[in-house]
């Protein structure tokens, strides 16, 4: 069963118990999903990869904006709870991202690649590093290239 169909049994569920959270979550995944198939360019399938990388996208933004409402206090701290469980909710169908140890390790092992030691050609590694396919956090990857390099 694939993610889309996953979420729509989910859905259901959560419609017949009255579960606002989690019906929200998903049709909030859902209308991500819709605009990364309306964008200009898009090409591909609705398949389980875009549904992993729309959650995996939507999951930082939700993380990101539960940090900001819990550093309001008590004014954000409702609305902190229901991002902190939309994103523990959506997590089980985001991709796992490598850690920071293992991030290190693909970036060294591409800097020696490509012989670079340079600074300058921090752009040049971050593409190759991305390119390879692991599910890396580009944030992380950009602030080990930088110490790597000595940026």
């Amino acid at each position: 069963m694939g993610i889309r169909d996953e979420l729509a049994t989910e859905l259901k569920e959560a419609m017949k118990a009255r579960d606002k959270a989690r019906t929200n979550a998903i049709r909030q995944v859902e209308t991500e999903v819709a605009v990364a198939k309306a964008a200009p360019g898009f090409k591909g399938e609705v398949d389980d990869d875009l549904y992993k990388a729309t959650i995996a996208s939507y999951v930082k933004k939700m993380e990101k904006a539960r940090a900001e409402y819990e550093q309001m206090g008590e004014r954000g701290a409702e609305q902190a709870a229901k991002l902190e469980f939309e994103v523990e909710y959506l997590s089980r169908w985001a991709p796992q991202l490598a850690g920071e140890d293992e991030t290190r390790q693909i970036v060294k092992a591409a800097i020696a690649e490509l012989g670079v030691d340079d600074p300058k050609m921090m752009g040049r590694v971050m593409g190759h590093v991305m390119k390879l396919g692991h599910e890396l956090d580009g944030g992380l990857v950009n602030r080990i290239v930088r110490e790597e390099l000595g940026a």
